[in-house]
This record gives structure tokens, sequence and C-alpha cells, in this order.
């Protein structure tokens, strides 16, 4: 038995499968991956990592199996998939996994590979336990990986609460103990057992849905956060176009590995200088979803390259100072949990008119953003404003007016 004092869950008791998985290097490389990106140069302390968020999911997942009374070989698995669902992540966490995924076809849970070799590997086989099976686990299939990677699973749980503790932002705070206890295995629609919450919980879900509407602004998506994960995820581009490095290669090294390859490498040097300064670009747009057309909504990598060049060249700037960073659509995936409404699971979306109102908050809340160094943020915008059909009345000005503190504060 191991026990880690956490900072989110004070005693951790790690044994078994989880124990002999902790110390594999596999594991140890996400102490150095943070688990917000770069949101640490908003918030200063929120310099936390996938390694303790991974103790903490592990952790929640070994009281949700006690709760639900699953042990043996299941339960073995379920805690191996806590321990090593984020192995898969790549330096800054989510940042440069669209491009990593554009060159090799894997997202952060296509783990199997991982899981079969090396020490991992190794660690699972001692176990009898199948390196596919967890992997499974961790990308989502199977009738018992809802706990790890599902609607409402102990990830979702573990982050929100860490992120906010770590940033000092109180939005993020839910009552895990509860989740954990009111958490049940369910047969639906005939379709086999599904984890739900038992009667009586709309309001449990919805704090999670709440807690994620409210950090998502001031945190995941703060414009300095999202400034500098965009110029590292371009310099991440040039880099693979400028040196050996392959996607595969940058999807496994950790954040220390990347920003050294961007400093060593001419072509990136003055991003990572950037980056190491935080001399960041600044806001030259910031768009609202209903101003912003349908073309560039559905914008593909090639044509929004291809538009940071026409803005560019409208500008009359070099074309790397112009990056043009289009969110995913609005989701949320969290609607679609079940729970139990007077012995009848139902979805969350169905029973609690709050997902409708969340919906239109998060629309509210996307943006659109173009940045570009401080001299050239003026013609950068007007030029943008008219290679994307924007109505040019307002944007930087409405940046200005409604986050002035923000930006006085932070830039």
């Amino acid at each position: 038995m191991i026990t880690i004092k956490d900072t989110v869950h004070d005693h951790i008791e790690i044994d078994g499968v989880a124990a002999d998985l902790l110390d594999t290097p596999a594991v140890q490389r996400l102490r150095h991956v943070k688990q917000l990106g770069t949101v640490q140069l908003v918030y200063p302390s929120a310099n936390h990592t996938r390694f303790e968020h991974s103790l903490g999911v592990y952790h929640l997942a070994r009281q949700a199996l006690e709760h639900l009374g699953i042990g043996g070989k299941r339960a073995d698995r379920i805690e191996a998939a806590a321990m090593v669902h984020d192995v898969g992540h790549g330096p800054f966490s989510h940042n440069l996994e669209a491009l990593t995924h554009r060159r090799t076809g894997k997202y952060h849970d296509d783990v199997e590979g991982l899981l079969a070799r090396g020490a991992v590997g190794d660690v699972l086989r001692d176990h009898d336990l199948d390196p596919s099976r967890i992997a499974g686990l961790v990308a989502g299939e199977g009738r018992y990986a809802g706990l790890v990677s599902g609607e409402l699973d102990v990830d979702r749980m573990d982050y929100l609460v860490r992120d906010a503790y770590h940033t000092g932002v109180p939005y993020g705070t839910i009552d895990t103990e509860r989740f954990v206890r009111e958490l049940a295995f369910t047969t639906v629609d005939g379709d086999g057992p599904r984890l739900v919450l038992d009667e009586g919980n709309v309001q449990t879900a919805e704090s999670l849905l709440l807690a994620r509407a409210l950090m998502n602004p001031v945190v995941y998506t703060h414009h300095v956060a999202r400034i500098s994960k965009a110029m590292l995820r371009d310099g991440a581009a040039t880099l693979l176009d400028a040196t050996e490095t392959t996607a595969a290669e940058l999807r496994r090294m950790d954040d220390h590995d990347f920003l050294v390859a961007l400093r060593s490498c001419p072509d990136t040097a003055p991003i990572a200088r950037r980056y190491d300064e935080r001399d960041l670009y600044k806001l030259a747009v910031w768009a609202e979803y209903d101003d912003v057309p349908e073309r560039v909504h559905d914008a593909e990598h090639e044509t929004i390259v291809a538009l940071e060049r026409e803005i560019a060249a409208e500008a009359g700037v070099d074309r790397d100072a112009v990056v043009l960073d289009v969110p995913p659509e609005p989701s949320m995936r969290e609607s679609s949990a079940r729970v139990t409404v007077n012995g009848e699971v139902r979805r969350l979306e169905r029973q609690s008119p709050l997902v409708s109102a969340l919906r239109t908050v998060q629309r509210n809340q996307w943006r659109l953003g173009v940045y570009a160094p401080a001299p050239a943020t003026d013609r950068v915008g007007r030029a943008a404003a008219d290679v994307l059909d924007l109505d040019p009345d307002g944007l930087v000005s409405e940046v200005r007016r409604g986050m002035s503190t923000t930006l006085d504060e932070f830039e």
C-alpha cells in the first residue's frame, strides 16, 4: 500500500496494479505535462500536472467501485484504466492534439500501442490484465467504461475541483463525494447496464454542468490562455515542417522537451522567446458566434491557413504575424447523462431546463480570435474583418470595453 498526500483529496491510498503502474515511465512522464496547458500565464499557481490529476481520478474511481460493490478483475481493470487514462497526452495537454491527430490519426485516448509495450504492458500482464481491454476502457468502450470515460466520469469530477483549487477560481467546486455515492448501474432501453445518477440527483448533475459553464470563460478559454496556446500550436506546426521531428515524436514529448525543441530550431526560436518572456500576441479581433459567417465556422485547417495568409497580405504584415483561432462548435456532452426520476431513467437534457439555458450560455461565451503582434493589431483587425466578412464596428473596442480590467491585469 502506498499513501500519497494530495491537495484535493487529502490522503490517497494506492495498491495492487495501480501501485505497480505508478512508477512506470509512461505515468511518471505526466509529472511534466501541465493539466491546464498555458493557463499558468493567467493564474500563476495553475502549475498542477496530469500526474496529480491521474492520482485523483484513480482515487475517485476506487471510491466509486467500493460504493458500487465492484471487485475482482473488473475492479482491477477500471483502476488500471484510471491510473493510465492520460498517458496519451502530448505536451501542454490538449493543445497540440488536433495537429498530431492530423498527422498520426491518434487522439490522446488512443493508447493501445502505449499500453501494450514497455513497462506498462509488463505490469498489466503481470496482473493478468489484457492491455487492449484497458485501452478500450480509456477510449470509452465497454460496459463499465463510463466510470473513467463517460458523461459523468470521475475524470470530470477530479479536474473541475483540481483546476478550481489551483487557479483559486471557486466556480469549479462540486461535491465529488455525493457524485460518487449516487452513482448506479441500471439497464437502459434493454441495452445492458449504464452509469446513471440515482433517484433525486438532477441537481447533482446540474452542478457539474454549471461548474463547467462558469469555469469556461475565466479559465479554460481565457483570452491570454487561448493566445498563448495558439502561438505554441503554430510553433509546433513550424517545428514539424522545419526539422526531422515527427508528429509521433512530438506526441511523446513532455512540456519541457517541446519548449527545448522550439528554442533549438531557428524557425521557432522567436515563438519560444515570446512564450518564455510572456511577450504574447494581442487581440486584433474577438468576435461573437453570431457575427461569424458559417463558412468560417465550418472551415477546415487548410482553409484557416489560407485565410491567415490572406489577412496577412491585406494587412501588409508577415504571414507569421497573424493567427486565426476558430474554436470548435459549442458542445455539452454531459447533457446526455442519465438520471433517475420517479423510477424512470431519463436523459438530463430532457429533465433539466438548465441544460437549454447553459447551451445558450456556451454559444454566448464562444469567441473567434485573431491575434497579432502589438504594433500590427489595428491593421490586422481591419484586414480580418474584411477577409472574414465580419462587422468591423466595435470588434476591438468591445474587447477593450468589456474586458478592460482583465486586459489591464493580465496584459
